[in-house]
């Protein structure tokens, strides 16, 4: 890739630049609530970047509130879509904010949410198109969080689903994708294979499984990384979570020469 503008901002976003991410999405706030004291906010996110992730996930109001010091190793996504639990279609979202404000703000990418199968697919199609656009006019990388969800979709974990929202994802100029780890999660590797794009995946909230055994599963089938939040920023230690997360997704702990974590070396 030439030295442009987006570049620069996708080669931030993978802090040990082997092209593999670990985001920590932090935007639940608006759909959820709260998720830490406003007190603690820069706390969690100094965690964040001292445990090595490669870049948090917040809406524009939220990246207003982060001390620029705490984003020297560590990449600012803006999401610019939204929705509440509250609402009478929770599959629905809508654009809140645009990428001219992101450069402002000084994000290394945007990202918008698009489900797949929705009741409102067709506008959010039509959100990322133009979010798309604005991103080639500003150098600006794009990451599509973008699922096989809504009333005709029975099992989002189909292997061939996730391959078609990755592809759309292809197609509409997305950079970086994020979706669901297809079950079981032998059959991801399918979905790897027909993807130009890199692949990162939900971090399995609702799964029994560790968080550790789920990473060593999403990257032992060829995803290029994680994004998890809740099971990061509702963990005893944040901070030891992002740690462990990273050495599994990099191979390697952030201060020493590179080495397999012990349990992917087992898996591969």
């Amino acid at each position: 890739m030439p030295l442009t503008g987006k570049a620069l901002r996708m080669a931030r976003l993978s802090r040990a630049g082997d092209g593999r991410y670990l985001f920590i999405p932090l935007d639940h706030s608006v759909s959820d609530g709260p998720i830490v004291r406003a007190a603690g906010f820069a706390g969690l996110v100094a965690d964040i970047a001292g445990g090595g992730a490669d870049a948090v996930v917040v809406h524009k109001g939220r990246a207003r509130m982060i001390p620029p010091a705490l984003l020297t190793d560590t990449g600012l996504v803006v999401h610019l879509s939204a929705s509440t639990n509250h609402g009478p279609d929770v599959n629905a979202k809508v654009l809140v904010g645009d990428v001219e404000e992101c450069v402002r703000l000084g994000a290394d990418a945007v990202s918008v949410h698009v489900n797949i199968g929705s009741d409102t697919e067709a506008e959010q199609l039509s959100d990322l198109g133009t979010v798309a656009a604005a991103c080639e006019r500003w150098g600006m990388p794009l990451v599509a969080m973008i699922y096989p969800r809504g009333p005709r979709v029975t099992d989002p974990t189909r292997p061939d689903l996730i391959a078609h929202v990755v592809s759309i994802a292809a197609d509409l100029g997305v950079d970086i994708v994020k979706t669901v780890l297809a079950a079981p999660p032998e059959r991801m590797a399918e979905v790897v294979e027909s993807s130009p794009l890199p692949i990162i995946v939900a971090g399995g909230g609702g799964s029994e499984e560790s968080l550790t055994a789920f990473a060593v599963s999403a990257m032992a089938n060829g995803c290029a990384g994680l994004a998890v939040g809740r099971r990061v920023f509702n963990s005893p230690s944040p901070k030891q979570a992002v740690q462990k997360l990273a050495a599994i997704i990099h191979g390697h702990g952030l201060a020493g020469e590179p080495e397999p974590h012990p349990e992917l070396a087992g898996a591969l």
